[in-house]
């Protein structure tokens, strides 16, 4: 059996995980992931009981219990980059053998949720609403470096888009990854069902315009107009793509739902998101724990 190399797994002298600094025992099999590490405290303030709190850089976890069952809350910070590391250390936590440095024999399903915050590019999806991400396009080329990235990817989708958008060369190709159908389930009832990107940065690849203008002025348009077989895009946010992506690589299971705190067709923002977000985490603990 192949031994995983120190370079390219690194533990820590107490025999955590290099980034999270969590060992094996303290995750549960069911994650919530919040980019703010603030919002951590938001999630576990509804837990009964709290086992643990370890904090490393912007990754902040927390183990307790809701209705009884163990749950995780861990921080990612912003970004793909950012998911690249909590996903795959998460994944080596439940199915590597972190002192034989092998791959275990059984291996395990994680259920990991993001909650978080986004922005709406459709008129009729309302501020304060929720959106659950059926779908994520990815912005950020992270699947693109790994094996099996056709194989998970909606390919249809991804070319018709491409062919809708004039999709430039010089970014990044654009990968279509499907939720957990389980999932897209438990959460139908109180969401908006979306198609959601997945963007690289907060300003020039989600359309903002500061200083510096935009290589095409018009492709948030083209975004907005782009349907497919009845589905169109509904949000822009900035890890779902790279949750779907590599929790369906590694047979996970993985949704992502956000607070909807801005409409970036009719220039309106949430009165006040984090009541809204609050509203969200309640909703999301309880289905995932009945």
């Amino acid at each position: 059996m192949r031994i995983i190399e120190p370079s390219e797994l690194i533990v820590n002298p107490n025999g955590s995980i290099f980034h999270l600094h969590l060992k094996p025992e303290d995750i549960a099999d069911t994650i919530i992931l919040v980019g703010d590490p603030g919002r951590v405290d938001t999630v576990a303030s509804f837990f009964s009981k709290i086992e643990l709190t370890v904090s490393n850089r912007e990754f902040k976890t927390v183990t307790g219990s809701f209705n009884g069952q163990r749950i995780s809350v861990v921080s990612t910070g912003i970004g793909t980059d950012n998911i690249d590391i909590v996903v795959n250390e998460l994944d080596a936590l439940a199915n590597i053998d972190l002192e034989k440095r092998q791959v275990k024999k059984q291996l395990k399903q994680l259920t990991m949720v993001r909650l978080g915050t986004s922005g709406a590019l459709q008129a009729d999806i309302p501020v304060d609403s929720f959106v659950s991400t059926n779908i994520a396009i990815g912005f950020d080329g992270l699947l693109n470096f790994y094996e099996g990235r056709n194989r998970i990817s909606n390919l249809a989708m991804e070319a018709a888009f491409m062919k809708h958008t004039n999709w430039n060369p010089l970014l990044a190709k654009p990968y279509f990854v499907h939720s957990n159908s389980e999932l897209i389930e438990l959460f139908k009832d109180f969401t908006v069902q979306g198609v959601t990107i997945s963007a690289p940065g907060f300003y020039g690849p989600q359309g903002r315009v500061l200083r510096l203008p935009l290589a095409d002025s018009d492709l948030n348009t083209r975004i907005e107009q782009f349907r497919y077989n009845n589905q169109k895009i509904t949000n822009f946010e900035m890890e779902s793509s790279a949750i779907n992506g590599l929790s369906l690589l590694l047979g996970h299971r993985s949704i992502t739902i956000c607070a909807i705190i801005a409409n970036r067709v009719l220039k309106t923002a949430s009165a006040d998101y984090k009541l809204s977000t609050k509203k969200l985490i309640e909703q999301a603990l309880h289905r995932l724990t009945k």
